[in-house]
């Protein structure tokens, strides 16, 4: 059995629009790039031959990713997104301890995370501690450097 993949509908919207591009667009380029290659002769040592089937592999490999991704997707519906407590699919505003600052989180899936987007993984260390969390909780989680303590100040969806 294959494992769900947990996206919001902003990421799965995303990585559609990704296996569009790739599949009209990138397709067609290298193709082009592969015959412009093959008419220059001999292929046995024809580097932008090489470097365009290459390519090719990269997209047809991405293209069977994303396929299965969606294919696998289950997509959190906001409307039932709890502010309770933290979950997938909230914002989190925190209070971060250690550098005495605010700071604001997605959780999203893994597929999605992207800190410097401020978007973290379910999974991720800080994720996993926030999941569950409440306002005014204060959560430990192991970060980069040490031992890292977030105040929960605010959940949104």
């Amino acid at each position: 059995m294959e494992k769900k993949i947990v996206l919001t509908y902003e990421g799965m919207q995303r990585m559609e629009e990704e296996l569009i591009q790739l599949k009209t667009v990138k397709r067609k380029v290298v193709a082009q790039k592969i015959k412009e290659a093959r008419a220059q002769g001999d292929l046995s040592e024809n580097a932008e031959y090489d470097a365009a089937k290459e390519e090719q592999g990269e997209i047809e490999t991405r293209i069977v990713e994303l396929e299965k991704m969606l294919r696998n997707a289950e997509v959190i519906d906001e409307d039932e997104i709890n502010v309770d407590h933290v979950a997938l699919g909230n914002k989190v505003r925190l209070y971060d301890e250690e550098f005495e600052e605010e700071v604001e989180y997605s959780i999203v899936g893994s597929t999605e995370a992207n800190p410097v987007e401020g978007k973290i993984s379910n999974e991720s260390p800080v994720g996993k501690a926030l999941i569950g969390a409440k306002v005014g909780d204060v959560v430990e989680a192991q970060t980069p450097g040490g031992i890292g303590r977030f105040k929960v100040l605010e959940i949104s969806r």
